[in-house]
Protein backbone atom coordinates (compact mmCIF):
# COMPACT_ATOMS: atom_id res chain seq x y z
CA UNK A 1 0.00 0.00 0.00
CA UNK A 2 1.45 3.41 -0.75
CA UNK A 3 1.74 6.18 1.30
CA UNK A 4 -1.39 7.93 0.44
CA UNK A 5 -4.07 4.91 0.32
CA UNK A 6 -2.18 3.88 3.91
CA UNK A 7 -2.76 7.82 5.24
CA UNK A 8 -6.61 7.79 3.42
CA UNK A 9 -7.33 4.35 5.46
CA UNK A 10 -6.55 6.19 8.66
CA UNK A 11 -8.49 9.33 8.30
CA UNK A 12 -5.61 11.63 6.70
CA UNK A 13 -3.35 11.32 9.42
CA UNK A 14 -1.09 8.31 11.38
CA UNK A 15 1.92 8.23 13.30
CA UNK A 16 4.49 5.92 11.64
CA UNK A 17 4.49 2.23 13.19
CA UNK A 18 1.00 2.00 12.05
CA UNK A 19 1.60 3.06 8.79
CA UNK A 20 4.56 0.25 8.58
CA UNK A 21 1.78 -2.04 9.72
CA UNK A 22 0.14 -1.10 6.63
CA UNK A 23 3.29 -1.69 4.25
CA UNK A 24 4.64 1.86 4.19
CA UNK A 25 8.46 2.14 4.77
CA UNK A 26 10.29 4.80 5.77
CA UNK A 27 12.17 5.15 2.51
CA UNK A 28 8.25 5.90 1.42
CA UNK A 29 7.66 7.93 3.92
CA UNK A 30 10.91 10.33 3.57
CA UNK A 31 10.20 10.48 -0.15
CA UNK A 32 6.82 11.56 1.05
CA UNK A 33 7.66 14.22 2.75
CA UNK A 34 9.97 15.47 0.28
CA UNK A 35 7.10 15.67 -2.22
CA UNK A 36 5.12 17.93 0.17
CA UNK A 37 3.48 15.17 2.94
CA UNK A 38 2.95 17.39 5.84
CA UNK A 39 4.82 16.20 9.27
CA UNK A 40 3.19 17.96 11.88
CA UNK A 41 5.13 16.42 14.36
CA UNK A 42 7.91 13.81 14.47
CA UNK A 43 6.43 10.83 13.72
CA UNK A 44 3.72 11.91 12.65
CA UNK A 45 2.45 12.44 8.94
CA UNK A 46 -0.71 13.90 7.45
CA UNK A 47 -2.37 14.35 4.01
CA UNK A 48 -3.28 18.61 3.60
CA UNK A 49 -6.85 17.42 3.74
CA UNK A 50 -6.77 15.78 7.95
CA UNK A 51 -8.81 17.18 9.55
CA UNK A 52 -7.09 19.42 12.35
CA UNK A 53 -9.01 18.18 15.45
CA UNK A 54 -7.11 14.33 14.17
CA UNK A 55 -4.27 15.80 13.82
CA UNK A 56 -4.15 17.40 17.58
CA UNK A 57 -5.61 14.37 18.76
CA UNK A 58 -2.63 12.58 17.57
CA UNK A 59 0.01 15.38 18.68
CA UNK A 60 -1.48 14.97 22.45
CA UNK A 61 -1.65 11.15 22.04
CA UNK A 62 -5.26 11.47 22.99
CA UNK A 63 -8.30 9.07 21.60
CA UNK A 64 -11.80 9.91 21.43
CA UNK A 65 -14.26 8.72 23.75
CA UNK A 66 -17.53 8.95 25.17
CA UNK A 67 -19.77 11.39 23.42
CA UNK A 68 -17.10 12.96 21.48
CA UNK A 69 -16.82 8.84 19.34
CA UNK A 70 -20.49 8.79 19.02
CA UNK A 71 -20.45 10.54 15.55
CA UNK A 72 -17.07 8.07 14.61
CA UNK A 73 -19.64 4.90 14.97
CA UNK A 74 -22.85 6.71 14.08
CA UNK A 75 -24.53 6.35 17.50
CA UNK A 76 -27.37 8.41 18.42
CA UNK A 77 -27.33 11.31 20.98
CA UNK A 78 -29.49 13.46 22.45
CA UNK A 79 -27.04 16.82 21.60
CA UNK A 80 -23.87 17.83 20.67
CA UNK A 81 -20.76 16.89 22.90
CA UNK A 82 -19.94 20.03 24.90
CA UNK A 83 -16.76 19.20 26.12
CA UNK A 84 -14.35 16.95 24.34
CA UNK A 85 -14.42 13.69 25.62
CA UNK A 86 -10.58 12.00 25.90
CA UNK A 87 -8.68 9.23 27.05
CA UNK A 88 -4.89 10.56 27.50
CA UNK A 89 -2.47 7.57 29.43
CA UNK A 90 -1.55 10.28 32.02
CA UNK A 91 -5.43 10.56 33.08
CA UNK A 92 -5.18 14.65 32.98
CA UNK A 93 -8.20 17.00 31.10
CA UNK A 94 -6.38 20.43 29.75
CA UNK A 95 -9.35 23.14 29.53
CA UNK A 96 -12.29 22.30 27.53
CA UNK A 97 -11.84 18.53 27.99
CA UNK A 98 -13.43 15.39 29.77
CA UNK A 99 -10.30 12.89 30.51
CA UNK A 100 -12.08 9.24 30.63
CA UNK A 101 -9.55 6.93 32.75
CA UNK A 102 -8.73 2.43 31.99
CA UNK A 103 -9.28 0.99 28.67
CA UNK A 104 -10.47 -2.41 29.19
CA UNK A 105 -9.83 -2.83 24.80
CA UNK A 106 -7.20 -2.26 22.20
CA UNK A 107 -8.38 1.26 20.43
CA UNK A 108 -9.61 1.24 17.02
CA UNK A 109 -6.44 0.35 15.12
CA UNK A 110 -6.41 3.36 12.15
CA UNK A 111 -8.28 5.92 13.96
CA UNK A 112 -7.50 8.62 17.61
CA UNK A 113 -11.02 6.96 18.33
CA UNK A 114 -11.57 4.31 21.45
CA UNK A 115 -12.94 0.89 20.84
CA UNK A 116 -16.93 1.01 20.54
CA UNK A 117 -17.30 -0.93 24.18
CA UNK A 118 -14.70 1.31 25.94
CA UNK A 119 -16.44 4.66 24.37
CA UNK A 120 -20.29 3.10 25.97
CA UNK A 121 -18.39 2.21 28.92
CA UNK A 122 -17.00 5.38 29.92
CA UNK A 123 -20.40 7.10 28.76
CA UNK A 124 -22.45 4.77 30.94
CA UNK A 125 -19.99 6.34 33.64
CA UNK A 126 -20.08 9.71 32.34
CA UNK A 127 -23.24 10.81 31.07
CA UNK A 128 -26.70 12.01 32.27
CA UNK A 129 -29.01 8.92 32.37
CA UNK A 130 -30.79 9.30 28.92
CA UNK A 131 -28.02 10.20 27.10
CA UNK A 132 -25.52 6.89 27.70
CA UNK A 133 -28.90 4.99 27.19
CA UNK A 134 -29.54 6.15 23.78
CA UNK A 135 -25.96 5.43 22.91
CA UNK A 136 -26.02 2.09 24.37
CA UNK A 137 -29.15 1.36 23.04
CA UNK A 138 -28.30 2.09 19.45
CA UNK A 139 -25.31 -0.19 19.05
CA UNK A 140 -26.97 -2.96 21.11
CA UNK A 141 -29.81 -2.75 18.87
CA UNK A 142 -27.85 -2.58 15.31
CA UNK A 143 -26.53 -6.16 16.72
CA UNK A 144 -22.84 -4.55 17.06
CA UNK A 145 -22.53 -4.64 20.66
CA UNK A 146 -24.16 -6.93 23.30
CA UNK A 147 -25.47 -6.40 27.20
CA UNK A 148 -23.66 -9.21 28.55
CA UNK A 149 -20.44 -8.14 27.02
CA UNK A 150 -20.62 -4.37 28.96
CA UNK A 151 -22.49 -6.13 32.15
CA UNK A 152 -18.91 -7.81 32.48
CA UNK A 153 -16.57 -4.86 32.13
CA UNK A 154 -19.05 -2.78 35.02
CA UNK A 155 -18.31 -4.59 38.09
CA UNK A 156 -18.60 -3.69 41.78
CA UNK A 157 -19.85 -0.99 43.48
CA UNK A 158 -18.71 2.25 41.70
CA UNK A 159 -20.59 0.70 38.53
CA UNK A 160 -23.79 0.06 39.91
CA UNK A 161 -25.18 2.90 38.09
CA UNK A 162 -24.08 2.45 34.92
CA UNK A 163 -25.21 -1.79 35.26
CA UNK A 164 -28.66 -0.16 36.25
CA UNK A 165 -28.78 1.96 33.39
CA UNK A 166 -28.69 -1.30 31.18
CA UNK A 167 -31.93 -2.14 32.61
CA UNK A 168 -33.03 0.27 30.96
CA UNK A 169 -32.10 -1.02 27.23
CA UNK A 170 -34.61 -2.13 24.59
CA UNK A 171 -32.94 -4.43 21.51
CA UNK A 172 -36.12 -3.56 19.18
CA UNK A 173 -36.00 0.19 19.33
CA UNK A 174 -35.80 1.58 16.13
CA UNK A 175 -34.74 5.20 17.08
CA UNK A 176 -34.07 8.05 19.22
CA UNK A 177 -36.98 9.19 19.65
CA UNK A 178 -38.51 5.52 20.49
CA UNK A 179 -36.20 5.02 23.18
CA UNK A 180 -36.58 8.60 25.09
CA UNK A 181 -40.65 8.34 24.84
CA UNK A 182 -40.61 4.51 25.79
CA UNK A 183 -38.07 4.98 28.43
CA UNK A 184 -39.94 8.50 30.06
CA UNK A 185 -43.19 6.21 30.04
CA UNK A 186 -41.56 3.60 31.50
CA UNK A 187 -40.04 5.45 34.37
CA UNK A 188 -43.70 7.06 34.94
CA UNK A 189 -44.86 3.13 35.78
CA UNK A 190 -46.98 3.16 32.70
CA UNK A 191 -46.88 -0.59 30.76
CA UNK A 192 -45.09 -0.19 27.15
CA UNK A 193 -45.45 -1.73 24.06
CA UNK A 194 -43.47 -0.91 21.50
CA UNK A 195 -43.12 -1.46 17.60
CA UNK A 196 -47.10 -2.77 18.10
CA UNK A 197 -48.88 -4.40 14.91
CA UNK A 198 -52.70 -3.35 14.39
CA UNK A 199 -54.38 -4.94 11.81
CA UNK A 200 -55.48 -2.09 9.15
CA UNK A 201 -52.88 0.33 10.58
CA UNK A 202 -50.00 -1.60 10.52
CA UNK A 203 -47.39 -1.17 13.19
CA UNK A 204 -47.42 1.80 15.50
CA UNK A 205 -44.39 3.40 17.43
CA UNK A 206 -45.83 2.78 21.21
CA UNK A 207 -48.89 1.28 22.57
CA UNK A 208 -49.56 2.26 26.23
CA UNK A 209 -51.24 0.14 28.62
CA UNK A 210 -52.97 -1.78 25.50
CA UNK A 211 -54.81 0.93 23.76
CA UNK A 212 -53.40 4.50 23.91
CA UNK A 213 -51.11 4.83 20.86
CA UNK A 214 -48.56 7.42 20.89
CA UNK A 215 -46.51 7.82 17.73
CA UNK A 216 -43.35 9.54 16.84
CA UNK A 217 -42.23 12.24 13.86
CA UNK A 218 -38.85 13.01 13.90
CA UNK A 219 -39.09 15.19 10.78
CA UNK A 220 -38.90 18.68 10.78
CA UNK A 221 -40.97 18.76 7.51
CA UNK A 222 -43.19 16.31 6.43
CA UNK A 223 -44.81 16.32 2.69
CA UNK A 224 -48.75 16.57 1.91
CA UNK A 225 -48.85 13.08 1.24
CA UNK A 226 -46.75 11.82 4.20
CA UNK A 227 -49.18 14.12 6.49
CA UNK A 228 -52.34 12.67 4.62
CA UNK A 229 -51.15 9.28 5.06
CA UNK A 230 -50.37 9.47 9.39
CA UNK A 231 -53.74 11.19 9.54
CA UNK A 232 -55.41 8.03 7.71
CA UNK A 233 -53.87 5.77 10.33
CA UNK A 234 -54.78 7.64 12.96
CA UNK A 235 -58.21 7.41 11.97
CA UNK A 236 -58.09 3.88 11.64
CA UNK A 237 -56.69 3.38 14.85
CA UNK A 238 -59.33 5.30 16.46
CA UNK A 239 -62.13 3.55 14.70
CA UNK A 240 -60.67 0.41 16.04
CA UNK A 241 -60.92 1.94 19.33
CA UNK A 242 -57.79 3.33 20.26
CA UNK A 243 -57.07 6.70 21.08
CA UNK A 244 -53.86 8.53 19.19
CA UNK A 245 -51.68 11.00 20.62
CA UNK A 246 -48.25 12.19 18.19
CA UNK A 247 -45.73 13.83 19.44
CA UNK A 248 -42.51 15.52 17.04
CA UNK A 249 -38.83 15.85 18.11
CA UNK A 250 -38.91 18.97 20.11
CA UNK A 251 -41.25 17.60 22.57
CA UNK A 252 -39.52 14.01 23.25
CA UNK A 253 -36.50 16.01 23.20
CA UNK A 254 -36.59 18.66 24.41
CA UNK A 255 -40.33 18.95 26.46
CA UNK A 256 -40.94 15.47 28.03
CA UNK A 257 -42.24 16.82 31.23
CA UNK A 258 -45.40 18.16 29.18
CA UNK A 259 -45.16 15.10 26.74
CA UNK A 260 -45.65 13.08 30.01
CA UNK A 261 -48.62 15.07 32.16
CA UNK A 262 -50.67 14.95 28.50
CA UNK A 263 -50.26 11.37 28.21
CA UNK A 264 -51.32 10.65 31.86
CA UNK A 265 -54.17 13.19 31.78
CA UNK A 266 -55.57 10.77 28.61
CA UNK A 267 -54.31 7.80 30.82
CA UNK A 268 -56.62 9.40 34.29
CA UNK A 269 -59.57 10.31 31.40
CA UNK A 270 -59.47 6.27 30.76
CA UNK A 271 -61.51 8.43 27.15
CA UNK A 272 -62.68 5.88 24.59
CA UNK A 273 -63.78 2.69 23.67
CA UNK A 274 -61.11 -0.23 24.33
CA UNK A 275 -60.17 -1.46 20.78
CA UNK A 276 -61.11 -5.15 20.08
CA UNK A 277 -57.85 -7.71 21.18
CA UNK A 278 -55.72 -7.26 18.45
Amino acid sequence: MDVIQALSRCGGVARRPVLAGLGVSDAALRRAVRAGLLQPARGLYALPSAAPSDVALLIRRQLLTCISAAPFYGLWTVAPAGLLHVHHRRKVAAEGEVAHRELSLPPHPYRPVAALGDVLIHALRCLPPRESLVMVECAVGRGDMSLQFLRERLPGRRNGKARQMLEWVDRGAESLLETLARTTFRRAGIHVEAQVYIEGVGYVDLLLEGWLVVELDGRHHSDWAQVKKDHHRNNKSVVQGYTVLRYYYADVVHRPEHMLAEVLAVLAGQGGARPATR
